[in-house]
């Protein structure tokens, strides 16, 4: 007999469930998505999700047991109300998307399994801490640069949830002037260092490309203004790790997502902006390193949430 937790994710353009093992690993042929998008509507989203966890549940071996549940959801979330309100999703206000599981995985969950809603940068962050780059280490910071900014916090030992769960939630900082007549959304690192924003940010400075992968093409090649967009990304997530080093005072940062791969030299420029960027010295000592997960990783994050809730804050 097996354990297994369910897992679900919940992006701007994806949902995605699965069984996890308790070492980190997926169960064959549980995976399952759908995608999701700014122009879904509430229905449309619920029912992605009852179709991701229902393909998940089905794959459940007959004699294995399902321990719990874990949600990592877009934000922000409201973890006393086990609600989410993600950015990127704007019929989802107030969503009691933990019910919404919870009641899916009733008939297979034990009354005392627990169903547990985190933001899903904070549910990567356990992950890292578990299985990833950062295992070993008491006070780490994880990031996601991929179509918006996500982040989460172990500190002490402890992943760091906050008040209302959102702690971590780094792509909403403010790390520059924001611009006049602009909102305060203009000067946040999400909106400069996103794969996405980066893109509109080149293509307003006159470049013709029109995806990410045309960027990193475009960098290899010497484009001025390509190379100027990655290394704007990589100096403002730079800026970012020193902010929040210089507040917690970290050992390690983990990037990842599909934009911090623009160019194989992103980590490095990283690395150029966290020496430059702090005040105290201590500050510098953060080492800046891949995210050692796959493209699983949202899924191993959720399942975290079960297999080390004894770290959870």
């Amino acid at each position: 007999m097996s354990e297994y937790a369910l897992a679900v994710d919940v992006g701007g353009t994806k949902v995605e469930a699965a069984l996890v093992a308790a070492d980190g690993t997926l169960l064959d042929g549980s995976r399952e998505r759908r995608p999701t998008g700014a122009t879904s509507t509430s229905d449309e989203l619920a029912e992605a999700v009852r179709t991701v966890v229902a393909h998940a549940l089905a794959s459940l071996p007959g004699d294995d047991v399902l321990v719990g549940a874990g949600i990592g959801s877009a934000g922000p979330v409201d973890l006393v109300a086990g609600t989410v309100s993600p950015i990127n999703l704007p019929a989802w206000r107030g969503y009691p998307l933990r019910e919404l599981v919870a009641s899916l995985a009733a008939a297979t969950l034990p009354d005392s399994a627990p169903v547990t809603l985190r933001l899903d940068g904070v549910s990567l962050a356990l992950a890292e801490h578990w299985v990833g780059a950062t295992q070993g280490v008491d006070n780490a910071l994880a990031i996601t640069v991929s179509t918006g900014v996500g982040g989460g916090l172990i500190v002490n030992g402890r992943l760091l949830s906050g008040g209302t769960g959102n702690a971590g939630h780094i792509g909403q900082i403010q790390i520059a002037d924001r611009p006049e007549g602009e909102s305060a959304w203009a000067a946040t690192l999400e909106v400069i260092a996103s794969g996405p924003n980066v893109v509109a940010w080149a293509q307003a400075q006159g470049w013709q490309g029109e995806r990410g992968e045309d960027l990193a093409a475009g960098y290899v090649a010497g484009d001025e203004i390509a190379v100027a967009a990655v290394r704007r990304s990589a100096n403002a997530v730079g800026e970012a790790i020193s902010s929040v080093t210089t507040l917690l005072d970290l050992d390690v940062a983990a990037i990842g997502g599909g934009f911090s791969r623009v160019s194989d030299d992103y980590l490095d420029l990283v690395r150029q902006s966290v020496d430059e960027a702090p005040v105290n010295d201590y500050a510098r000592r953060v080492r800046v390193v891949r995210s050692g997960l796959s493209d699983e990783s949202p899924l191993v994050g959720a399942a975290a949430l079960v297999w080390q809730a004894d770290l959870l804050g």
